[in-house]
């Protein structure tokens, strides 16, 4: 009997708008929508319909990423918080000490994406430096960050970094093969393509053409050989919308609406990307001079109106077509998903009952 790739050992993460303004990406312009209350009923409702936790986004401007993601594992009991931060906003220590604190009180619930992307530095007392300071930092700030969740006494002194006889606590405890939270990573410049390779535990990519990620994975893979990783082979994750509807007529038609409205309002809540175009960025935007609907149903017109990041591209169709499509990333090697779409909260649970199922389903047998 064979078994279908997603069943492998697949992680579905869904996606928490963390942003100061209403209406991210379309999503119901109301009040409260970063209350505690409607944030943590959107966690809920993510353990509820089967997903194992969402990525929460970080940036100058937004709430706090780290004290949002403690306020939610602590309303909910199965939710798994991918809490993005950045290196120049933490100093590794720092970090590494509440980090663990907040993965000892879970019961070993937290995942972290590293970003290492322009920001807005000066706000917060970093600087910028150039892409090779960037990464160079980023680098050392993985490795120390997992030095000390598995050692004790780390001293170090490197370009970026020094600490000297540290030991951060509480000690995590290790459970079965994970021996720390999860560190996952994005970007496609080669500076960020050599971080991953040797320090990553998981390397996003976001909605490109499955040609594409191929090459990118075969890079990384090979990167992984030639840089001498020390660590487990590394994992790959998508980032992407996915609009699902009954029917493939009506998906579409619904996702050329939402593009028409895009159209009206210049992009409105969706840019949040666009400000500084990165590397990764840059190669969604190009994807449309190769055409509207790439593969069977990735759509890249959002990103000509104003969508960035996961919004550029989506995978649209009914939940058959689109479980489909993601069982073909499955198979060149993705085992982290991050999906999303808006409203959030009723995509969570139209995209829990009717796609989920999907991908978890096993093949028929050979």
């Amino acid at each position: 009997m064979s078994k279908d790739p997603m069943t492998q050992n697949p992680e579905f993460l869904w996606y928490i708008p963390n942003q100061a303004v209403a209406g991210h990406r379309g999503d119901d312009a109301v009040a409260d929508h970063n209350s505690l209350a409607t944030l943590t009923a959107q966690a809920r409702a993510i353990e509820a319909n089967g997903w194992a936790g969402a990525l929460i986004g970080t940036g100058w401007g937004r709430p706090d990423t780290f004290t949002l993601a403690t306020a939610l594992t602590a309303g909910t009991t199965g939710f798994n918080p991918l809490i993005a931060i950045r290196p120049g906003y933490w100093q590794p220590a720092q970090f590494a000490s509440a980090a663990a604190t907040l993965d000892h009180l879970s019961g070993g619930r937290v995942r972290i994406n590293i970003v290492s992307g322009k920001d807005d530095f000066e706000a917060y007392g970093d600087r910028e430096g150039d892409q090779a300071q960037r990464y160079g930092r980023t680098k050392e700030f993985m490795r120390l960050v997992r030095r000390l969740w598995t050692e004790t006494g780390v001293s170090f002194a490197g370009e970026h970094y020094r600490v000297s006889n540290s030991t951060a606590e509480p000690r995590l405890t290790p459970n079965d093969d994970r021996l720390h939270p999860p560190l996952y990573f994005g970007g496609a410049s080669p500076a960020a393509e050599a971080v991953a390779a040797t320090e990553a535990d998981v390397q996003l990519f976001w909605g490109e053409p499955r040609a594409d990620i191929a090459e990118r994975i075969a890079r990384l893979r090979a990167l992984s050989r030639d840089l001498d990783r020390d660590l487990p082979p590394l994992e790959f994750g998508l980032r992407i919308t996915t609009l699902i509807r009954d029917t493939s007529e009506q998906a579409w038609r619904d996702a050329e609406a939402k593009v028409a409205q895009m159209a009206r309002i210049e992009g409105a809540g969706w840019h949040d990307h666009r400000r500084i175009v990165a590397q990764g960025q840059q190669r969604l935007l190009d994807l449309q001079d190769r055409g509207e609907v790439l593969d069977e149903n990735l759509y890249t017109t959002p990103g000509k109106f104003g969508a960035g990041g996961a919004a550029t591209t989506w995978l649209v169709g009914s939940a058959e077509e689109v479980a489909g499509s993601l069982r073909k990333y499955a198979d060149l090697g993705i085992s982290r998903f991050i999906l999303s779409d808006t409203p959030y909260l009723q995509e969570i649970e139209r995209q829990g009952r009717s796609l989920l199922p999907l991908l978890r389903r096993q093949a028929v047998p050979a």
